[in-house]
């Protein structure tokens, strides 16, 4: 694993599906067995390219997302290593039980990618706005669950992905992204990455909250208070040991995400650090409700995941640390 921090808080200009069609590309062009199947939204992700440039390992089982699971599962079985794609929603609600039983339970390397997750729907409103997603994916036994922030680690991780022989869900941020780390950066399933050292608190975050964490890590800064940031990319596998060491190290945690926060990343860290090293832990995110339309930067203020959201809940975390 290398990467270069950016983490100017600046807006790419590209979209981040792309991050995810480059490295189809690549793979593609040396793999005759590594196919895409879409859900009549290759507009959408821009995986049109991936048509064009390699018809024979490129299809659209239309607006039927259980039957692509069904298809992508029984392609796995013949041999090829398959990725397939819908909007988050659709990826895991309507598609989850082909995927726990023709994929999970038959151990097959179907690769779900779950598009516009959480507050990212922003406009398709409540109906198409996934803040359970994960949590679905996370209960298949062996099966690798990401949440990646940027092109950069998108670009990584699928190529990680294919590479990994299990069932796997990773969410995709489509369009609009804020740069966490410079090109060529690269990542390794199932191992956080430390962003910022720090001794007061640990502040875990995934996909759009990593930058939101980078922002109230400067906040508390100011403060004079410590902060050490974590991307915790992946929630299954969870890096158990670097998680136990901050919790060590910090005595206390603050997690962020773009899920809900009983079935998710905090969830997942709560169980760990309660069984092995109970230290208190505040928990950003969705607090069981269902989701809504508007811009992004709306939602986020509405939901409690900015990064005036993680700072209040890093005071919280050290005061009940300090008792």
């Amino acid at each position: 694993m290398s990467f270069t921090l950016i983490g100017k808080h600046e807006k790419d200009s590209r979209a981040n599906r792309d991050g995810y069609v480059e490295a189809m590309l690549e793979m593609m062009a040396e793999n005759p067995k590594l196919v895409h199947i879409d859900c009549d939204l290759m507009g959408c992700i821009n995986t049109g390219k991936l048509l064009k440039a390699f018809p024979a390992q490129t299809f659209n089982a239309g607006i039927a997302e259980q039957n692509a699971m069904g298809v992508a599962s029984g392609m796995a079985a013949t041999g090829l290593t398959v990725f397939a794609h819908s909007f988050g929603c659709f990826a895991a609600r309507r598609m989850f039980d082909q995927a726990f039983l023709a994929a999970g339970y038959s151990e097959l390397p179907v690769h779900v990618i779950g598009s516009d997750p959480g507050v990212c729907a922003a406009f398709n409103g409540a109906t198409h706005m996934p803040f359970e997603d994960c949590a679905l994916y996370m209960n298949i036994p062996n099966a690798v669950v990401i949440d990646s922030c940027d092109f950069a680690q998108t670009k990584a991780l699928t190529k990680k992905l294919a590479a990994c022989g299990s069932p796997s869900y990773m969410r995709l941020i489509r369009k609009g992204f804020t740069t966490v780390y410079a090109d060529g950066s690269d990542f390794e399933i199932g191992k956080g990455v430390t962003l910022r050292d720090g001794k007061d608190v640990t502040i875990i975050a995934s996909g759009i909250l990593v930058d939101e964490a980078l922002k109230a890590e400067e906040m508390l800064a100011a403060k004079g208070i410590s902060a050490r940031v974590i991307d915790m990319h992946t929630w299954k596998p969870l890096d158990e040991e670097l998680v136990l060491r901050a919790a060590a190290e910090t005595g206390c945690i603050v997690t962020a995400e773009n899920h809900q926060v009983g079935t998710g990343l905090g969830s997942a860290i709560t169980n760990l650090t309660s069984a092995k090293n109970p230290v208190p832990v505040e928990r950003i995110g969705i607090q069981n409700r269902f989701g809504q339309v508007g811009p992004q930067d709306f939602l986020m203020q509405q939901y409690n995941l900015t990064a005036e959201d993680i700072v209040a809940a890093a005071l919280r975390a050290i005061a009940r640390r300090q008792g």
